[in-house]
């Protein structure tokens, strides 16, 4: 055990315990303070990460947990990510009966995302699944309407579903591998038999696609984001995955050549680009052509992930994208969570002539996630698109370039209702406070990753623990 390389989650784990505790004994008007733990343990997780930046990799917990440049630009995205979400939903969480539960439930969740990027061993990547997918259905169904009953019935029977497969996965592949470790999986699996191999990584992969949300583990992301409350929409669209990729990325070196393993990322990529760019062609409810939008963006992550081991710039072009696309992410649902009223496309009529600022910021989300110079998903899909060709995944470049062409369809008819002029007797609803404050805040967070990329580029430069 080396517990300080462990700080950053064991500040994550106190703070949910000290915010579930703090709001357990105060009253609801005071439930603010145990927002402010939450918050606290957040930037204690922060700073501690920012201390051990740029050290090299180490192994922690008898080595089945890895700490590394991937892990610590892993922790920071969580932390600034879940911050932001905090932020988002002062307005609509603040004096609720369930303020400090969803506090606590963000923090658990946020913990198992970092996990499951770190975890080196089969069995801690299992039980970083669990620890990041429980929370997520207490998250979905604690609105209590019977839409987020639903979808918290949904999300749990899928979670539960791909939970199984993700246990069977680990349990072939330690089998055949003879351990759970990942270096010792990487000797062991070369002698086992390939197509026990090859089930085995198809459903550990396949498992943890229902984290990511991505094919075929993504039919509760769009049902989730439009039922559930704003903050934990924009929460689990965005923070569950980053863990989860990670986790794939590290997953791919180690199976043997006997098996393609980069074939059935790059094959899940393109379905999943593919199927949430398609699906978001329909929608018109906002929320739910965001549910389909992060389903789409997940297929573009999967692109360095795919070239894993194959290509030095997979790892730097995966964590740039996975900041961009969080920062990005989160600017979409605080315009959203800063104008309730406004829940279809058609709603948006007016936004730019009565709230300026909200329409810029919802201007640079959109236009980044289509991935329009110079934003933060621009210079990922950039670099994550160079990774692929470089890795020898030219074709999935290319059905990757197709899939952003089709997107621009969804995010254009989003953003035309948006300087138009609003219709004649409409009232203009004043945007809640805290919530617009984080989108114009994101937004500018967007810009400045796309501009100074050259700045952020030491940070995610390294090499991944073996």
């Amino acid at each position: 055990m080396r517990p300080l390389a462990l700080l950053p989650e064991i500040c994550l784990v106190v703070g949910a315990v000290a915010t579930l505790l703090a709001g357990s004994f105060l009253p609801r008007q005071r439930q603010w303070v145990a927002r402010l733990v939450a918050v606290a343990a957040l930037l204690g997780a922060g700073v501690a990460t920012a201390a051990v930046l740029g050290d090299p990799p180490q192994p922690a917990m008898m080595g089945n947990y890895a700490v590394d440049t991937g892990t610590n630009v892993l922790r920071l995205v969580v932390v600034a990510a879940t911050l932001l979400v905090v932020g988002l939903g002062v307005d609509e969480l603040a004096g609720t009966p369930r303020e400090s539960e969803t506090h606590a439930l963000l923090l658990l969740s946020a913990l198992g995302a970092v996990v499951l990027g770190g975890a080196s061993d089969l069995l801690v990547l299992l039980v970083a699944f669990l620890l990041g997918s429980i929370p997520i259905y207490g998250l979905v169904g604690v609105l209590r309407s019977p839409g987020a009953a639903e979808a918290a019935m949904k999300t749990y029977l899928l979670g539960a579903l791909f939970g199984i497969v993700l246990v069977l996965g680990v349990t072939v592949l330690s089998g055949v591998g003879g351990t759970t470790a990942y270096p010792g999986l990487a000797t062991g699996l070369a002698e086992a038999p390939p197509a026990a191999v090859a089930f085995g990584v198809l459903a550990v992969v396949g498992g943890l696609m229902f984290e990511a949300g991505g094919v075929p583990g993504h039919f509760w992301v769009p049902d989730a984001t439009q039922a559930a409350g704003t903050p934990v929409a924009a929460f689990l669209s965005t923070v569950p995955k980053l863990g989860a990729l990670l986790a794939v990325f590290r997953l791919v070196p180690v199976v043997p050549d006997t098996v393609d393993a980069p074939l059935l990322v790059a094959v899940l990529a393109a379905a999943t680009m593919t199927v949430g760019n398609l699906a978001a062609l329909a929608q018109t409810d906002v929320r739910r052509l965001l549910g389909w939008s992060t389903v789409s963006q997940v297929g573009y992550l999967l692109l360095p992930v795919a070239v894993a081991g194959r290509s030095a710039d997979a790892l730097p072009s995966l964590l740039v994208y996975l900041g961009g696309y969080a920062v990005t992410n989160l600017a979409a649902f605080a315009v959203v969570a800063a104008t309730p009223g406004r829940r279809t496309v058609e709603d948006s009529r007016g936004l730019a002539a009565s709230s300026p600022w909200l329409a810029g910021a919802l201007v640079v989300a959109l236009l980044s996630l289509v991935g329009t110079p110079p934003t933060a998903v621009f210079a990922g899909k950039l670099t994550t698109f160079t990774a692929a060709w470089d890795g020898g995944l030219a074709w999935l470049v290319v059905v990757a370039a197709v899939n952003t062409v089709v997107s621009l369809v969804y995010y254009l008819r989003w953003l035309a209702p948006v300087f138009q002029r609003p219709e004649q007797g409409a009232q203009p609803q004043r945007p809640r406070p805290f919530a617009a404050v984080a989108a114009v805040l994101a937004a500018a967070c967007v810009l400045a990753l796309g501009v100074g990329l050259g700045a952020v580029s030491p940070l995610v430069e390294g090499t991944l623990a073996r």
